[in-house]
């Protein structure tokens, strides 16, 4: 299931977006295709992101796959819990599995993102590449 107030990007990270800030983490259909996670790999906060750029990876027990930023701001905090439970990314991936907090920049734009009707078109190979 695709949760219909989280905005999405092609590579799969979800973003839920909270006044100036916004919780980022990765969809269930990615944390199902790497399989178990076994570590993650944070970016320092206060660390200013912009929109593509690689801020952290996944580990899981099949592959590494990078974690990049679906929108301009600043790391505000990590989820520390992941440290010592990075399996949460498998068990709450919209919960408490999220990855980072960026706190948006002031023209901070969302509108590249997909909603949930197209995020799950894309993901059944019906969205545009």
């Amino acid at each position: 299931m695709v949760p219909s107030t989280l905005r999405y990007t092609k590579e799969h990270e979800w973003v839920k977006v909270e006044q100036e800030r916004s919780l980022v983490g990765i969809s269930q259909f990615a944390q199902e295709a790497l399989g178990d996670i076994v570590y993650v790999e944070f970016p320092e906060a206060g660390r200013v992101v912009k929109i593509g750029e690689e801020i952290g990876e996944v580990e899981s027990t099949k592959a590494t796959s990078p974690i990049y930023s679906p929108i301009n701001g600043t790391i505000a905090r990590i989820n520390e819990g992941l440290q010592t439970s990075p399996d949460l990314v498998n068990s709450d991936p919209y919960g408490e599995g999220w990855i980072v907090e960026i706190t948006l920049d002031a023209e901070a734009d969302v509108s590249h993102l997909m909603d949930h009707v197209a995020y799950e078109a894309y993901i059944r190979g019906e969205g545009n590449d």
